[in-house]
């Protein structure tokens, strides 16, 4: 009979690293993961390799290789079998042939604006140029994070005075079509003064049955105590707006109302007096004032800009809802740059994507960008002082 020579797999992986160095770092983690499976085999047999036992509960029936993409490079492990199935070393992914912390380096380079081109040039520097990753892969990997997005996106809201709503579109292929889709988005500033990403949604457009559907979600995830509304004039969120916060007062973004203005003038040396005008008016010490200044402009609008005089006297004054509020929170909540600059980051980091292969992707990335931002908000410094004077 045949002696078994048993092999130490410990001495054998410091073998490999004492012989090769960091290069043998895969032939090292190749012999520890493949001890590990077995140990977990014997477990999970309750008996040992060999063992004359009655409380076994199975019997091996071999190893099957595996080859798996990990960070240091394809590595061949393997994989126990037992002869009645039902088992699969933990240490090992079923189904995957790429490691899960791999997959989620991957899915953070996307997340960071990396293009899959850019992602796979990455990948093969950093573990051998004869890596194969596909643009699937890549898509893949990232769906490890919807389960934690999903999990943010749902988080429980609480008392929030200030709400800033606005929207921007990205292009998605839908039903076999690319189609502009709308990405609401819900900022607000909660009790203690921070900043906080509400809410984000991909929508097919900004009609009042998405903007419905979208605020009646963030009331059902316990926002309240709302005070004031601050978004541009969308007519799906203002009928969404007064169905779901019709007591909320609502502030007209006041910087594009300023630029609205531009198309009533029919003489283009009229543009830089009428915004100036109208800076005045937005910047008055009260309603009071700024009334009196918008009715004083509007007479002499009327002889020299009727067309301009008819919009604003029905549409600058949904810009004056901020005088009721404390003077040192004007300034945050006259307009929606603060989401503006949002929106040019997340184009930014979108543009690498160009076109979304389906609505549920451009909802992961954006939801990624947003939670990031939120998170930075939320640890940095306070955006408005909300404690009584």
């Amino acid at each position: 009979m045949a002696m078994r020579v048993e092999t130490n797999p410990l001495e054998a992986a410091y073998a490999a690293l004492l012989t090769q160095g960091l290069e043998g770092a895969g032939e090292a983690l190749r012999i520890l993961v493949n001890e590990a499976s077995k140990i977990e085999r014997a477990h999970h047999l309750n008996a040992q390799p060999y063992e004359r036992s009655d409380g076994r509960s199975g019997y091996a029936n071999g190893f099957k290789p595996k080859t798996v993409m990990t960070r240091l490079g394809e590595i061949t492990f393997d994989v126990p079998q037992v002869r009645e199935g039902g088992f699969y070393p933990s240490v090992l992914d079923k189904g995957s042939r790429t490691e899960q912390a791999l997959h989620l380096a991957l899915a953070e380079m996307y997340v960071q604006g990396v293009s899959t081109r850019k992602v796979i040039e990455v990948l093969q520097r950093l573990v051998g140029p004869t890596v194969s990753i596909s643009s699937t892969q890549v898509s893949r990997a990232t769906e490890t994070l919807d389960v934690g997005l999903q999990a943010w996106r749902e988080r429980p809201l609480g008392e929030t005075p200030y709400v800033f709503l606005d929207a921007r579109y990205e292009r998605v292929r839908a039903a076999g079509q690319i189609v502009d889709c709308a990405v609401l988005v819900a900022v607000g500033v909660t009790d203690d003064g921070h900043r906080r990403v509400l809410g984000v949604s991909v929508e097919l457009s900004e009609a009042e049955v998405h903007w419905r559907g979208f605020l009646d979600r963030l009331v059902r995830r316990g926002l309240c105590g709302v005070k004031l509304i601050i978004a541009d004039d969308h007519a799906g969120l203002k009928a969404a707006r007064r169905a779901i916060y019709s007591s909320v007062p609502w502030q007209r973004c006041q910087f594009h109302l300023q630029q609205n203005a531009q198309a009533y003038l029919s003489r283009h040396e009229q543009r830089q007096s009428v915004a100036q005008r109208i800076r005045a008016i937005f910047n008055a010490p009260d309603r009071a004032e700024a009334q009196r200044l918008l009715d004083q402009a509007l007479e002499e609008w009327r002889q020299a800009a009727p067309k301009l005089a008819a919009w604003a006297e029905e549409n600058l004054p949904e810009g004056f809802a901020v005088f009721g509020y404390p003077p040192t929170h004007r300034t945050r909540l006259r307009t929606t740059n603060g989401l503006e600059r949002i929106n040019r980051e997340l184009k930014r980091r979108t543009r690498v994507a160009s076109i979304f292969p389906n609505p549920a992707s451009c909802l992961r990335l954006v939801s990624a960008l947003l939670a990031e931002c939120d998170e930075d908000w939320m640890t940095g410094k306070i955006y408005l002082n909300l404690k009584p004077c």
